[in-house]
């Protein structure tokens, strides 16, 4: 990103979840969550998902210190038909979505928070299939606007409508009461909605992979 926001001791006085760990916000209830595959709206429209061979997945497993044999075998172990791109994807979620989403709801339960955890799971027939669930896929399904014209070049042409009809009540109940309708999110269960076009709540979906991050991400 060439802009990102910077800590200026006024606006930004610290990190936010440094401010969130010290129990700034407690008091206000948070609803976060992620798509599954937040990284493919950068790498496949553009082909770069396609160039990724194993020699530059490697290199960036060994770059965020992760242990590359354990890494690699956790990763394609729940995708086994997986192409180095996909790997390569799936790690670069959860470094700059996933983990981070993670970090901030334990922060923030720490604090006696109420912290209720999403995942959007439908996947987008865009591209081929290869756009999956994709970064913002989720957005017309939260504010239910599934038949706005042009939305067809993310979502394809028949989007499922009790997905978006399931996630937009969520999202007004929590906004008007604080509770989106599942349990919520604490250090032991993590359960997490995952919106598809079947619904579940999921206790700590991907723990392997969550857990090779831990102390680095």
């Amino acid at each position: 990103m060439p802009f990102e926001p910077v800590i200026d001791g006024d606006v930004l006085p610290a990190r936010p979840i440094d401010r969130i760990a010290a129990g700034v916000g407690a008091e206000i209830d948070v609803l976060v969550g992620t798509t599954t595959e937040e990284e493919r709206l950068f790498l496949v429209p553009n082909g770069a998902i396609n160039a990724i061979n194993g020699d530059i997945l490697t290199g960036v497993v060994a770059l965020y210190g992760l242990p590359v044999a354990e890494t690699l075998a956790t990763y394609q172990a729940t995708r086994p038909d997986a192409s180095a791109g996909d790997v390569y994807e799936a790690i670069l979620t959860d470094w700059f979505f996933r983990l981070p989403t993670i970090r901030l709801a334990e922060a923030h339960r720490r604090n006696n928070g109420r912290t209720y955890m999403y995942e959007f799971a439908w996947r987008s027939p865009a591209f081929d299939g290869q756009l999956g669930s994709c970064h913002a896929l989720e957005i017309p399904f939260v504010f239910d606007t599934l038949a706005i014209g042009g939305m067809e070049v993310l979502l394809g042409d028949a989007p499922p409508q009790q997905t978006a009809d399931k996630m937009h009540a969520a999202w007004v109940s929590f906004a008007t009461c604080g509770d989106p309708g599942w349990a919520q999110y604490d250090l032991n269960q993590r359960l997490t909605m995952q919106f598809d076009t079947r619904s579940d709540l999921l206790k700590d979906p991907r723990r392997a992979e969550r857990a090779l991050w831990e102390g680095l991400r």
